[in-house]
């Protein structure tokens, strides 16, 4: 377990070269002008001197002076959009915000798929069953800005017992933990009930059933530790999913995320935040996916980690 994890930690430094790499050379082509702003125009001369202090004139000083300052000094730069804050200053306030909407949703994704896939694997063909399997569908096939809406108009609008945009309490946090975790909820849901189905059918589940077990204690006790292996493998994927969506998310609800600032980056060539937003992604996701893989082998001894 520890050289597993140790190896993989080593891979980390590798990984997050090559998605540098690819993010860098996205956004060095870039179409326009990382100093150009519509509301405060900029000499020439003076925009020429900008680009030579930051070192976008060239890729290759650009490189050799990032890696430099985020190696030894880890300072991932100045923003060229928000000109007063550094990007490790935009990362700490917007992180914070990002990752409790991302981490509740994923919560949220597990309880509420795991405890309708049990139910409905409990109550084959009936009306649970049917009602659930199609709800499932309705929540893969949305899309994220659908089931913002949709919240927004319901609970915001027509009932207004949940504030729709800001940031403050955690009843801003609700509709949007809810609209990221639809998607990853419906799949955990249908994992879970196909994987108790399969599992109902073996043979150690009918020598238990002969022994005198109940179907809902052998489910629980025995079937449902198996069945939640696909589930567990799905939480990397789960992850990466509540990481891009909550980008929309963000913006729907206007949350002061990582999302919001990371479009706006894009939409203004701001080299320097797009590469710090993408490391900081990069790195959460790799962990994520690190902890997945031990939490795997935890649940079931009999895997063994390489």
């Amino acid at each position: 377990m520890l050289r597993f994890i140790a190896w993989r930690l080593l891979q980390l430094p590798l990984i997050l070269l090559v998605i540098f790499g690819v993010t860098f050379t996205l956004a060095w082509l870039i179409p326009g002008n990382p100093l150009e702003n519509p509301d405060r125009q900029v000499p020439p001369q003076i925009a020429q001197a900008m680009l030579k202090q930051y070192n976008l004139d060239s890729p290759w000083s650009f490189l050799k002076s990032y890696a430099v300052n985020v190696l030894t000094k880890g300072d991932l730069g100045p923003s060229l959009q928000y000109r007063d804050q550094t990007v490790n200053q935009i990362i700490a306030d917007g992180l914070p915000v990002s990752a409790m909407v991302g981490f509740s949703a994923l919560i949220l994704a597990l309880i509420l798929g795991v405890g309708t896939g049990l139910i409905s694997a409990l109550k084959p063909g009936s009306l649970w069953d049917m009602s659930s399997l199609g709800v499932a569908i309705i929540g893969i096939s949305l899309p994220t800005f659908v089931t913002a809406s949709a919240l927004m108009i319901v609970f915001g609008g027509m009932l207004k017992w949940l504030p729709v945009q800001g940031w403050g309490s955690w009843e801003h946090l609700v509709l949007p933990s809810i609209t990221l975790c639809a998607m990853p909820g419906a799949y955990i849901a249908r994992l879970t009930r196909m994987g108790l189905a399969d599992i109902m059918q073996s043979d150690f589940i009918r020598t238990a059933r002969a022994k005198g077990l109940s179907r809902r204690k052998t489910l629980i006790k025995h079937a449902m530790k198996i069945a939640f292996l696909p589930v567990l493998s799905f939480m990397g994927p789960a992850a990466a999913a509540t990481m891009t969506g909550s980008f929309v998310v963000e913006k729907v609800f206007n949350l002061p995320g990582l999302g919001e600032h990371f479009v706006q980056a894009v939409r203004n060539k701001d080299q320097f935040l797009i590469l710090g937003v993408v490391l900081v992604f990069s790195t959460l996701l790799v962990l994520m996916n690190l902890l997945v893989d031990i939490a795997y082998a935890w649940v079931d001894p009999r895997i063994e980690l390489t």
